[in-house]
């Protein structure tokens, strides 16, 4: 009996690759979410921020309002673009010719 099994399942195209591809895939997605898992909770880790630094964040409120009242008397008719330098070009040289 156990030799007419093996040779059923040797027969039957569904069992033979079917089945351990859905294993695979199945078993893979568990896998996946669980290395996921470890990713997410390093990055948790690596997140944190000091506790002065949170403080200081907290205490300084910015809203939109504010900073218009910044920016709302800045006169924006007389401001001169001045581009970058490009790789081969000495910065402070090329930004001290633009000024």
């Amino acid at each position: 009996m156990a030799g007419g099994a093996w040779q059923f399942f040797q027969k039957n195209k569904t069992l033979r690759y079917g089945v351990p591809m859905l294993l695979l895939i199945i078993g893979g997605s568990f896998g996946l979410r669980e290395f996921a898992q470890i990713r997410y909770d390093a990055q948790k880790l690596h997140r944190k921020i000091d506790p002065a630094l949170e403080e200081k964040i907290k205490k300084s409120k910015v809203s939109l309002e504010s900073e218009y009242e910044k920016i709302k008397d800045a006169s924006l008719n007389d401001w001169k673009n001045i581009r970058g330098p490009r790789p081969w070009e000495d910065s402070k040289s090329m930004q001290d010719n633009q000024r």
